[in-house]
């Protein structure tokens, strides 16, 4: 990895948001440790890449420290499973629960004592954050997130960390086929068209480049119009 190259740590890069988030920060100059159960296969002299489970929180937990001074850390793994009121599996929310908030707690306690200061936090929750019919286990995790990320913000200005949300809505990533979310299939956008995952990117660049510095304890929708 280059030495003088900003470092950022993304979960999730074996596809979708996670995959597109390191490219982007790659095209943009940084060097990327990835986090992921799968190799993503990107061919970078400043990309290195920890084979974890994000739900395995203590070997997260043990990676994570060993990473050294980082300078932004970005959590986009996830899962998603849906079901309504009366048929909900407690096994699938716990399951939510582990990946979108215990390992985004579990990573950014790690990372944060040696992230430097002026460092930045990004957490990839979802427009559903304010509720869903037929996804309140997932809508749950990623209201979390946000609750989580504005004290985060609180405790962290006086190093001026900033730590952010971005809530995109659907996306097209693998996710969005995913057999767990068969009750509640994507409803296409206003816009007429899925976002692209490398557009939730171009966001978490601008969040953790130069001009984010100012933006902190926000949850930023990036929905092309769903939330009209």
């Amino acid at each position: 990895m280059t030495g003088d190259a900003k470092r950022a740590v993304v979960t999730g890069v074996s596809s979708g948001i996670g995959a597109a988030t390191a490219r982007r920060l790659l095209g943009d100059g940084w060097a990327v440790t990835g986090f992921s159960r799968r190799d993503p296969g990107i061919d970078d002299g400043r990309f290195s890449w920890t084979a974890v489970d994000l739900g395995d929180l203590e070997a997260l937990s043990e990676h994570a420290t060993a990473v050294g001074p980082v300078d932004a850390v970005v959590h986009a793994a996830g899962l998603q499973s849906s079901a309504p009121l009366g048929k909900l599996q407690v096994d699938d929310g716990l399951a939510m629960w582990r990946i979108h908030v215990a390992a985004a707690e579990v990573l950014v306690n790690g990372l944060v004592p040696s992230m430097r200061d002026g460092g930045r936090v990004v957490l990839v929750g979802s427009r559903t954050m304010s509720g869903a019919a037929g996804k309140s286990q997932y809508a749950a995790t990623k209201s979390a997130l946000v609750g989580m990320s504005r004290s985060w913000a609180a405790e962290l200005v006086d190093r001026a960390i900033t730590v952010n949300v971005v809530a995109p809505g659907p996306t097209d990533t693998p996710m969005l086929n995913d057999p767990a979310r068969t009750s509640t299939p994507p409803k296409l956008p206003p816009l007429g068209r899925f976002i692209a995952p490398e557009e939730v990117a171009g966001l978490i660049g601008f969040l953790v480049g130069p001009l984010g510095g100012s933006i902190t304890g926000q949850a930023i929708v990036q929905c092309a119009g769903a939330s009209l």
